[in-house]
């Protein structure tokens, strides 16, 4: 039986989830860690799913049935009722490996300073990943220490939802999750990091990840480019409030039309460039806002050192401009962010 006040509570939100449900719940009674509770929130199903999760017959499901409609409303309805410190998050198209829990868990008690753990998601089924989800995962799998995951967090969602298991005092410190035209768990992670909590991830591969055309985050609009680019500088307004001294210069790099059109939203938050940073020569000269186009050299001697927003969203080429910066005696986090 399980005990009165389990280790662990799943919180897993489901709407019409079909036969990929019960593979889902196969990976979690297969843990090989046993103290859990399993949350599932019958997000107004009328494809029979409650009755899968009903069939199991495991004391340790409870079945929930949200006022509201949505993921939030499921999300937060799950929340109200976990028992558990520590909350691990799962998708009902997702599936669990088998020592998930057991090294969030441990990970999660070895460091009290901890508020949150990911694990590493493994894409599937392969003939439906794409080479952007890869580059994407490949990402995130280099970010493992809290330093890390606070340098990149305003490139992208550092986590796969699913992945994830924090403790239940992050949302009684920030709040939980929020329903708006920006995606819900960009905007918890970008609000724990804004309170200072640490997040970290586990070197192991814990969840498959499905792969679907139908993705919520390909096709709702709240997780469309332009939702987290204004969520981004929100946050990202915040931070420099927070950071940047008001003497020391705030230079982009990056001077197309795209580029502007994102730092756009920066800039309706009281935050405009001093200079724009550009290697393409009929930039460079040219002003934008008033502002001049410098080329990447001039950042070497500008006095007093900028404070540089890389706001190139490539992969492979926002590596190369760190480490130029790096080799200009740059230093990530002090003299330069990278947003997505």
């Amino acid at each position: 039986m399980p005990s009165q006040r389990p280790a662990i509570s799943i919180l897993l939100p489901f709407r019409d989830a079909g036969p990929w449900l019960d593979e889902c719940l196969d990976s979690i009674q297969a843990q090989s860690f046993r103290d859990f509770e399993l949350l599932a929130v019958d997000d107004h199903s009328r494809d029979g799913s409650a009755a899968r999760v009903r069939r199991r017959r495991d004391g340790r499901f409870r079945l929930l049935h949200p006022r509201g409609r949505g993921l939030v409303a499921a999300l937060n309805t799950g929340l109200a009722a976990a028992r558990a410190p520590l909350v691990a998050r799962m998708d009902a198209d997702d599936r669990m490996h088998p020592e998930r829990l057991q090294r969030q868990y441990h990970a999660l008690m070895r460091d009290p300073t901890l508020m949150l753990v990911a694990g590493r998601a493994r894409a599937f089924p392969d003939a439906l990943v794409r080479d952007g989800m890869r580059a994407y995962l490949a990402w995130q799998d280099g970010l493992h220490t809290p330093r890390e995951i606070a340098r990149e967090l305003f490139v992208e969602a550092p986590f796969a939802h699913p992945s994830v298991c924090f403790r239940r005092a992050l949302v009684q410190r920030v709040g939980p999750y929020r329903a708006g035209p920006f995606p819900e768990d960009y905007d918890l992670w970008l609000r724990a990091q804004a309170a200072g909590l640490r997040m970290a991830r586990l070197p192991h591969t814990l969840i498959d990840w499905r792969e679907s055309p139908g993705r919520v985050s390909r096709t709702a609009a709240h997780c469309s480019r332009e939702a987290f680019d204004r969520l981004r500088a929100r946050y990202l307004a915040r931070w420099l409030h927070r950071h940047l001294p008001p003497a020391r210069p705030l230079v982009v790099w990056g001077a197309g039309r795209r580029t502007r059109q994102r730092v756009r939203h920066l800039q309706q938050r009281g935050w405009t460039p001093q200079a724009w940073i550009d290697i393409d020569p009929r930039k460079i000269g040219n002003r934008i806002g008033g502002q001049p186009v410098h080329a990447p050299s001039w950042l070497a001697s500008a006095r007093p050192r900028p404070f540089v927003l890389i706001y190139v969203a490539v992969h492979g080429a926002r590596d190369l401009i760190e480490a130029e910066l790096a080799g200009m005696g740059y230093d990530k986090g002090r003299d330069f962010l990278s947003v997505g």
